[in-house]
């Protein structure tokens, strides 16, 4: 999709009007970040900005999934330290892309896992980092 063709959804999301309703409360406000949650505008104009997130050009090692406002960041790598830059690397460009689209993902509500191969058990402590801030390294994962 060009570019000429996003700017007018683009412009949607930097400042918009909506009307949340919450238990029966009507809210109307205007907002100029984020994404438009709980607002009557419908999920069509979040994926097409999203679009634009999953066609970053990451590293071959990265995967990116997204399911409604989550994004699911697959990194491989030939050892956990190599997964791990990857990772970061990666990561910086997702950022990069939120700051350009007044957004901000939140890493408190991120974390990462570590999958291996190996037997003998990886418990290597991964240091990746999601806004300058360490993500909290689980044993398990719930994805939608």
């Amino acid at each position: 999709m060009s570019e000429e063709t996003l700017q007018p959804v683009k412009k949607l999301f930097q400042q918009y009007n909506g009307i949340a309703m919450w238990k029966y409360v009507e809210n109307r406000e205007t907002r100029n970040y984020g994404v438009p949650s709980r607002f009557l505008c419908g999920p069509g104009f979040w994926n097409i900005l999203y679009n634009s997130l999953l066609n970053i050009d990451f590293t071959r090692r990265t995967r990116v999934i997204a399911f409604a406002d989550d994004l699911l960041v697959l990194t491989r790598g030939k050892c956990a330290f190599d997964a791990e830059n990857y990772a970061n690397h990666d990561l910086k460009k997702i950022e990069s892309w939120a700051r350009e689209n007044k957004m901000h993902f939140n890493e408190n509500k991120s974390e990462v896992l570590l999958v291996t191969k190996k037997t003998s058990g990886d418990n290597r402590t991964l240091n990746i980092y999601l806004n300058n801030k360490r993500l909290e390294q689980v044993s398990e994962l719930k994805y939608l």
